[in-house]
């Protein structure tokens, strides 16, 4: 089994529902993405497949998010927007776009500072 890693990031503002702290306020983070993809085959030349293809993948479903109030978005207006369910969110999206016969998505997680993250593992 091979396994590929990028990193991304995306900056967004939340509010935790149903929390009891300081997280229930407006805040916002820079959250790290890490993007696994695994796979048991290599192509002909080599790879399992381009990073460029996953780093596009992942750009384009961090679009939806970069620079927004997650809480506004369709998603997470009945899903709260925290880290664990920020790195389901991903992975379901990329999960769309990259998995095939060959690969699939891993695992995603994010990253809400250089101390905490919440990652979703694949089936």
């Amino acid at each position: 089994m091979y396994e590929l890693k990028i990193t991304s990031q995306f900056a967004a503002a939340h509010q935790l529902r149903d929390f009891h702290g300081k997280c229930e306020r407006l805040h916002g983070h820079n959250w790290k993405i890490d993007v696994h993809v695994k796979g048991e085959k290599l192509g002909k030349d080599g790879m399992l497949i381009d990073f460029s293809l996953i780093k596009k993948a992942t750009e384009r479903a961090l679009d939806e998010l970069d620079h927004n109030f997650l809480n506004e978005l369709e998603y997470f207006k009945t899903v709260n927007p925290s880290s664990e369910n920020i790195a389901r969110y991903i992975y379901k999206s990329l999960e769309k776009k990259i998995n095939n016969e060959k690969i699939r998505v891993g695992r995603v997680t994010a990253w809400e500072s250089d101390t905490a993250c919440a990652t979703y593992l694949g089936p």
